[in-house]
């Protein structure tokens, strides 16, 4: 059996990213101004999405340069998830765990993307 060419799985990858990273920023949301806010009627810790914002286009375009980075920043978002997960009760620790889920595939895809996409070494 063949493996799929690297362009695929590149494009499989990409798509993994930039679902995983759009559905963190939308968790990040409504956990922080509806579901479970730190204070009634929405916290200030809405404003940890924004730094999720900013590889956002990059991601989605396939940038190797923006995939490298963001794998670098997603574990602030992987450690705030453990440490809120084995924390926080009732619903806040059941969105962290979740976070923490989205946060790790993040990571891996964006780490295997950026592996499958590497310049091939000149011999």
């Amino acid at each position: 059996m063949r493996s799929p060419p690297a362009s695929h799985i590149a494009q499989r990858l990409n798509l993994l990213s930039a679902t995983s990273l759009i559905g963190l920023i939308f968790l990040c949301l409504i956990w922080e101004l509806w579901l479970a806010p730190l204070r009634p009627g929405g916290s200030w810790l809405v404003l940890k999405t924004i730094p999720l914002l900013v590889p956002l286009f990059g991601i989605i375009r396939g940038r190797r340069y923006s995939h490298q980075w963001a794998a670098l920043l997603i574990l602030l978002y992987l450690a705030e998830g453990l440490v809120r997960a084995t924390t926080d009760t009732g619903p806040s620790a059941t969105l962290a765990a979740v976070e923490v889920a989205m946060a790790f595939v993040f990571f891996a895809a964006t780490v295997a993307y950026a592996r499958v996409t590497r310049p091939k070494p000149v011999a």
